[in-house]
């Protein structure tokens, strides 16, 4: 399966998806931080994340894949949302919460 076909397995399969720099436990740069820390402030209690530190092609194939040039990046049901300040500006104005309580994502 090639790069871009995994990436749509897993944004597809998964309600919520973070391809971040590092684990949510040990994230290795701040705006993935910042992404899990907003993650777990609107409740989502299962977020599938990838690592992109780990495969090269997944971190240059998910830029491609979202047009988007930075990691973190959160898909929720399959929609690209955006990065660390896009969340972060969703989660100030609630529309995050919306959008991650429209579904069953959170605990």
């Amino acid at each position: 399966m090639d790069k871009k076909e995994a990436i749509r397995k897993q944004v597809s399969e998964n309600p919520v998806v973070l391809y971040m720099k590092g684990t949510p436990d040990a994230p290795m740069c701040g705006f993935s931080a910042a992404a899990i820390q907003i993650l777990e402030a609107c409740g989502v209690d299962e977020v599938a994340t990838v690592n992109v530190l780990d495969d090269p092609d997944i971190r240059q194939g998910i830029k491609e894949f979202s047009s988007w040039p930075t990691i973190p990046q959160l898909y929720v049901r399959g929609e690209f949302v955006g990065g660390a300040d896009i969340m972060r500006e969703m989660y100030q104005s609630g529309e995050l919460q919306k959008l991650i309580g429209s579904g069953a994502v959170q605990s």
